[in-house]
């Protein structure tokens, strides 16, 4: 394999919170091996247009607790084809970048993978996502600024829903995956988690609803945005159907569950595999995703690291039920 001497670095697919700290180390861990260090513009798309800038260490000050990607991000329909690829080939030839390291989730990994197999240039992922729905690390970046996100804003909408003897259903982000709605609604103690890995339980529901009723004042159902019951708005209809003296009401969190400031484990956590994803290239490995397992940090072939977790924990999915009383 041909010596590294320059990196090139992107961000791709949904913005999560840790980005920026994962930029910021990569571009210091290669300053700190004597690598040059180009950042790309809006991921695929800036790679194929050749939106390549050189990076130092003021490049990335002050940015470890911002929110967000300094480098953008952007979907590329031009690098989904061969040719598409041939130009993003050239653009790395141009000015002389021997590996990279994307950013991102599957769909980041896929297009990592695909440009390997045609070009033979080395390629390590840091995984940043909000939905932690890849094998091989047990948290993605973003993952925990996401739940946090959501219990501050449950939080807040539990007072309201107190304060007027309410039923909310809360929808957060999710589409393939959980994993956030199961996590949070077990931080702000739901009474119903609905998520697209669990058979949807209507009846269940509804029966504790009806149970809890004289004991609670306000009551939270947690939904995944992808639950096969068909979102917030249809959850709603049923209980209000079911239960028609209910004041129910819908809260959809969407995207400031992606924003703010990345908690301290994201920021350590990128910071931790921002080194590791340069250390890897620098020690000839390719086409893997790094990622924290057990405390340690490990590297999964994309292959393996692009297919979603398609279980969640029982033991979180019997507390959940335990604790909803």
């Amino acid at each position: 394999m041909k010596e590294i001497k320059s990196i090139g670095l992107f961000t791709s697919g949904g913005d999560s919170p840790g980005m920026n700290a994962a930029i910021r180390a990569v571009v210091r861990t290669g300053l700190y091996y004597d690598l040059k260090v180009f950042g790309i513009n809006r991921g695929y798309d800036g790679l194929v247009k050749g939106d390549l800038f050189e990076m130092n260490a003021k490049s990335v000050a002050n940015i470890i607790q911002r929110g967000g990607t300094i480098l953008k991000t952007a979907r590329s329909k031009e690098f989904l084809s061969v040719e598409g690829r041939q130009k993003a080939f050239e653009q790395l030839e141009k000015f002389g970048v021997d590996g990279l390291i994307a950013i991102g989730g599957d769909g980041t990994f896929t297009g990592a993978k695909k440009f390997i197999e045609e070009h033979h240039i080395p390629i390590l992922g840091i995984p940043g996502t909000i939905d932690n729905d890849l094998q091989g690390t047990d948290f993605t970046i973003g993952y925990d600024t996401a739940i946090n996100t959501v219990v501050d804003a449950v939080d807040k909408i539990r007072d309201t829903a107190e304060s007027h003897d309410r039923v909310f259903i809360v929808e957060v982000m999710g589409r393939d995956s959980g994993l956030i709605a199961l996590r949070s609604g077990i931080g702000i103690g739901a009474e119903a988690i609905l998520i697209p890995e669990g058979k949807m339980d209507f009846s269940g529901m509804l029966n504790r609803l009806d149970k809890t009723r004289k004991n609670k004042s306000s009551r939270i159902i947690i939904v995944a945005e992808g639950d096969e019951g068909g979102g917030a708005f249809e959850v709603a209809d049923r209980v209000q159907t079911h239960f028609p003296h209910y004041d129910v009401r819908v809260s959809v969190l969407g995207h400031i569950q992606r924003g703010g400031k990345p908690s301290c484990m994201d920021r350590v956590l990128a910071s931790r595999l921002g080194v590791a994803a340069v250390e890897g290239l620098l020690a000839g490995k390719s086409g893997e995703m790094a990622g924290l397992l057990g405390g340690d940090i490990g590297f999964t072939p994309f292959d393996r690291a692009i297919k979603h977790i398609r279980e969640v924990n029982p033991n979180l999915l019997k507390i959940a039920d335990i604790l909803s009383l």
